[in-house]
């Protein structure tokens, strides 16, 4: 088990928020920045959400159709969509794609019947704010099902376009190098947690689907593995929970229900990441919060702290977080 408190925090890492002092048995990680550097994103879903909102959706006869179509735009700025993607970190994919259809909508230049404009302008907000889900807002069910089918359309479109754009590329060199693809002190930090007893859990909103003997399968477990991170009970890495193609699963509501699942009380969780969703949730759930971001995200910095994060570093310096986690 470990012990954290906040005596010995170096000034390495950064305290935003005073905490209490806390047994910790578990701990659920973000992976896209916080532990791997393999998925370049930003400006995938910049391209992705940006063509959306100011071209709408094409009537393509199918998903790698409308990869291309997207794809032949990427010598294109669309800056307020990169601004959404740095906000939006973390956020479900399908909320991004949810934005961007919505500000289609209210650009004029997608019309989907049902829409009623106040609540869709509403909405477009709330996403911005970090918000997933708006079920007490009255739109028809019809709308709803439409702007699902067409998100979860866009999303694997994204998913087709990332892996072109740079995934692909960088999972085979971190065949070859793994450490060059791991964020400094990340596999050292993981192992220390789990030497201390500590459950950790990768939770990401990449989709995730396991076979019939619950082995994780898709793209984002090849980068986990090909990144030296060992799954399974027991294991450095006890579980890889993520996402779905077709049905919204924010970061918050996934651990909510690990916590319940395995009977996790979440003051006695660690909760790492770099987008805005996992530390949001973490603070409301009372857990211990620390942000693994970049010196240069300046952004991003600034909405952690508004957020309330515990902590900030920008790598896993053993010798600079073991002073105040201690194994018990």
């Amino acid at each position: 088990m470990l012990y954290v408190d906040n005596r010995g925090i170096p000034p390495a890492v950064e305290t935003v928020a005073p905490f209490a002092p806390r047994r910790i048995t578990h701990a659920f990680h973000d992976i896209d920045g916080t532990h791997s550097l393999i998925r370049d994103w930003v400006p995938v879903m910049t391209l992705v959400t940006g063509f959306t909102a100011q071209y709408g959706a094409p009537n393509a006869a199918d998903v790698p159709a409308l990869a291309a179509i997207i794809g032949r735009h990427r010598s294109e700025e669309f800056p307020e969509a990169h601004r959404f993607a740095i906000e939006s970190a973390g956020l479900s994919a399908l909320t991004q794609m949810e934005w961007a259809l919505r500000r289609a909508v209210e650009n004029g230049i997608l019309a989907l019947p049902g829409t009623v404009p106040a609540v869709n302008a509403e909405i477009v907000r709330r996403i911005w704010r970090g918000e997933e889900e708006f079920t007490e807002l009255p739109e028809p069910e019809t709308f709803r099902r439409r702007l699902n089918a067409m998100s979860t359309m866009l999303f694997q479109a994204y998913e087709i376009l990332l892996l072109r754009m740079g995934r692909d590329r960088n999972l085979a060199a971190a065949k070859t190098d793994p450490a060059a693809w791991r964020v400094p002190g990340s596999l050292e930090f993981l192992r220390f947690l789990h030497a201390c007893g500590v459950k950790n859990y990768f939770v990401t909103g990449a989709v995730i689907e396991y076979d019939g003997d619950g082995i994780p399968r898709g793209t984002m477990a090849d980068e986990v593995r090909a990144l030296g991170y060992d799954i399974g009970p027991g294991e450095a890495v006890e579980k890889l929970v993520g996402s779905a193609w077709n049905r919204k699963l924010p970061k918050e509501r996934l651990m909510l229900q690990l916590c319940a699942e395995e009977a996790i009380a979440p003051e006695a969780v660690l909760i790492v990441g770099d987008g805005r969703s996992e530390i949001a949730a973490g603070v409301r759930m009372g857990a211990l919060t620390l942000s693994r971001l970049d010196p240069a995200a300046e952004r991003a910095r600034a909405i952690h702290r508004t957020l309330g994060t515990h902590l900030i570093a920008d790598r896993y310096d053993p010798a600079a977080l073991q002073c105040f986690m201690r194994a018990i």
